[in-house]
């Protein structure tokens, strides 16, 4: 029987620029149809960061003549404009191959604490260098701002854990009508629970964490995370780094404590893995490269957790 599996995309996934944007997806649809054909049922997260800072450097830059855009609405832009181009790549690969499903994007938001402990340290850095002057009006707006060694000041923005998916039922109704889903992009909208409303927050979600908690909400059975790396390795960047091929939830805990893991890149995979593998029985998660991927699910490459 197939598997249903949560892929999380990489920024290598969909280039840095519109036009490799384009090119990129044409590879990422190749990988995704191959793993349908071989009958799984797949659901697709991907992460938004070049794509969003172009949004709000566009939004900026163009402040004298038309309002700046919050945050969050330039998040929704982007989850747009990549599903867009990700289900027609997708669809095309599927029509080449002779195989009927639909493809559909899913605008997600994803609520947030605002009382999370990140909100008191902001840590993403987003939008344009800005003068001295510039960043303190940007202050004076309410907003955190901090300077870079060299270059300027920047505003900084929370990466709060992301609480729950609001449209979980629209993904599994999608999902049991079996087709493919594209939702959480970027790691979703970030809201905040006001009463009846959703309230848009300044925010960045981590894509990985958010992708775990799809994977848990949807009872997929395998997270498949594809980075830039084939595998995940202990020391890595040192002379004595070693690949891990595979490992338990227990000894990912482990190697987290000891700091193994960077915490703006291979931390939140290796967390994402581990709150999904322990939510469930019989789950798995492999963390490799788009190209790996199939190999990766034969148990051939990558690093597979248990």
């Amino acid at each position: 029987m197939g598997k249903r599996i949560v892929i999380a995309l990489g920024g290598n996934a969909l280039g840095n620029n519109l036009p490799e944007q384009m090119a990129a997806v044409k590879h990422t649809a190749k990988a995704i149809v191959d793993l349908i054909q071989e009958g799984h049922q797949v659901v697709v997260a991907h992460g938004n960061g070049p794509q969003v800072g172009r949004i709000l450097l566009a939004s900026e830059t163009a402040h004298n003549v038309t309002p700046r855009m919050p945050f969050d609405v330039c998040g929704a832009m982007s989850q747009g404009y990549i599903g867009y181009d990700l289900q027609n790549g997708i669809r095309t690969e599927l029509v080449k191959r002779g195989i009927y499903k639909p493809v559909a994007t899913l605008l997600t938001q994803v609520t947030v604490n605002p009382y999370d402990d990140s909100s008191y340290t902001p840590v993403k850095k987003v939008g344009r260098i800005m003068s001295a002057v510039e960043a303190a009006a940007e202050e004076a707006k309410g907003n955190y701002v901090a300077e870079i060694p060299g270059k300027g000041f920047q505003r900084m923005v929370a990466a709060p854990k992301p609480v729950a998916i609001v449209e979980i039922d629209s993904i599994r109704a999608l999902l049991d009508a079996d087709q493919l889903v594209i939702a959480c992009g970027g790691g979703g909208i970030p809201v905040m629970e006001q009463g009846q409303l959703l309230k848009g927050a300044s925010a960045i979600i981590e894509k990985d964490l958010v992708s775990g908690l799809l994977a848990k909400e949807v009872d997929a059975d395998l997270l498949m995370i594809l980075t830039d790396v084939d595998c995940v390795s202990l020391n890595y960047g040192k002379p004595d780094q070693k690949p891990i091929r595979e490992m338990t939830a227990d000894e990912a805990c482990s190697y987290l404590e000891e700091g193994q893991f960077g915490a703006s890149n291979m931390a939140p995979k290796i967390q994402a893995a581990v709150d999904f593998i322990r939510a469930g029985k019989g789950r798995a998660a492999v963390i490799t490269t788009q190209a790996l991927a199939k190999d990766a699910l034969a148990g051939k490459a990558g690093t597979i957790i248990r």
